[in-house]
């Protein structure tokens, strides 16, 4: 997540709440992305550091878990770049230019300057993000599947270029021998049954058969799981997308909640900060005196209600506007308390972590500790494949 500022009710929704399952049931690595920051806001270089602490905090206030999940900062992980810079080299130009967001980016920034290398490339920069620690899948929303498609396709390019080393079979024949004789032979007929006859299945076998492999080293692995499908070693490992729930957080005004509309209500918004924000949201234009019908279809307060309250009382409020039996304003007092229920435990967990910034700046360094240790295993092999390895024969 790029350090854009303070977090609000949008990427709770949208984001966190997602990131805190998948910390339950995956081994996850979120990171702060200021070097994602610096495409678009090359030029506010205090703000995006007071931000990346920000974040961390929200993050943590929110449920995300350090000692479930690897919480770092890009930037505190050079891994990322060398990856970067060596998938730029087989990144082919016509491939930046056609990923989706790339067009709407510069039309909906155009007050800044986007015409740099940098932007262009950012998503070969994700790409390396995601690469670098062989992720078997990454959440995003509908909008984001064409960069992770991306990821894949670097991915499968890197490894049609570079995973064919010098005796590669002989190399993958010796991995499969330190399997044991059990388990070499199950994994020979798996092959045998997935080359010869197309057999899925097998193939679905057989890799779970490698990942339960104790005896094998990264590069081994990757060498049999290769073989295992007659190419190559696979080097990098080719992503899926992991389609998260994602659901549309609407704003203040009825348009999505976005920093850059104004409409957002902050995490660590006080309850008076709350109250106001939402009793003095517009409403149905149509009901101009508190007599008047409305249409709970076209007010934005309503939106809400479908975020936070339950079906009874969205019938109450559905049925007490249509009819003028509530004012607007009583239509609004079961948002605001449910607001003040959800944000009021993320802000006092934020304030109990501020106070506290020693221990917050430990996480992430901790964190950035583990992440570097996955990404080093993984640019090991990449120099090894491209042949800047330079150790002696």
């Amino acid at each position: 997540m790029r350090p854009t500022g303070r977090l609000h009710l949008g990427h709770y929704h949208g984001v966190l709440r997602n990131w805190v399952e998948l910390q339950q049931s995956h081994e996850c690595f979120f990171f702060i992305a200021d070097w994602h920051a610096l495409t678009t806001a090359y030029e506010e270089r205090e703000v995006i550091s007071d931000n990346v602490w920000d974040m961390a905090v929200d993050w943590m206030a929110c449920g995300v878990n350090p000692n479930l999940a690897t919480l770092f900062i890009q930037s505190r992980v050079m891994e990322h770049a060398e990856l970067h810079l060596l998938l730029s080299m087989i990144s082919p130009l016509g491939w930046l230019e056609r990923v989706p967001t790339y067009k709407d980016q510069i039309e909906q920034l155009r007050e800044r300057d986007l015409a740099t290398y940098g932007f262009l490339g950012y998503p070969v920069l994700q790409s390396a993000d995601i690469l670098v620690y062989g992720a078997a899948g990454v959440p995003v929303g509908e909008d984001q599947v064409s960069h992770v498609e991306l990821t894949r396709e670097l991915a499968r390019r890197f490894n049609h270029l570079f995973g064919r080393e010098p005796g590669f079979e002989d190399k993958a024949e010796a991995a499969i021998g330190k399997m044991g004789k059990k388990q070499a032979r199950l994994y020979r007929e798996l092959r045998r049954r997935y080359q010869e006859e197309g057999d899925d299945e097998a193939l679905s076998e057989a890799r779970a058969l490698l990942e339960n492999q104790q005896n094998l080293t990264l590069a081994d692995r990757a060498r049999v799981a290769g073989y295992l499908e007659g190419g190559g070693r696979t080097v990098l490992t080719e992503p899926q997308a992991l389609l998260t729930r994602a659901p549309r957080m609407p704003g203040l005004d009825g348009r999505k909640m976005s920093k850059s509309y104004g409409n957002t209500i902050a995490l660590r918004e006080s309850d008076d900060q709350v109250e106001k924000k939402i009793r003095t949201m517009p409403t149905d234009p149509a009901r101009v005196r508190r007599t008047d019908p409305g249409d709970p279809d076209k007010c934005p307060v309503f939106d809400l209600h479908r975020v936070y309250s339950s079906d009874e009382t969205r019938r109450w409020a559905d049925q007490g506007c249509r009819s003028a039996g509530i004012g607007c304003l009583d239509c609004k007092g079961p948002l605001i308390d449910a607001v003040k229920a959800e944000v009021g435990p993320i802000r006092e967990r934020a304030e109990a972590l501020e106070e506290d910034p020693g221990h917050v700046r430990q996480v992430i360094g901790e964190g950035c500790e583990r992440a570097r240790e996955v990404a080093r295993d993984t640019m090991r092999d990449v120099r090894s494949a491209i042949g800047l390895d330079y150790r002696q024969r």
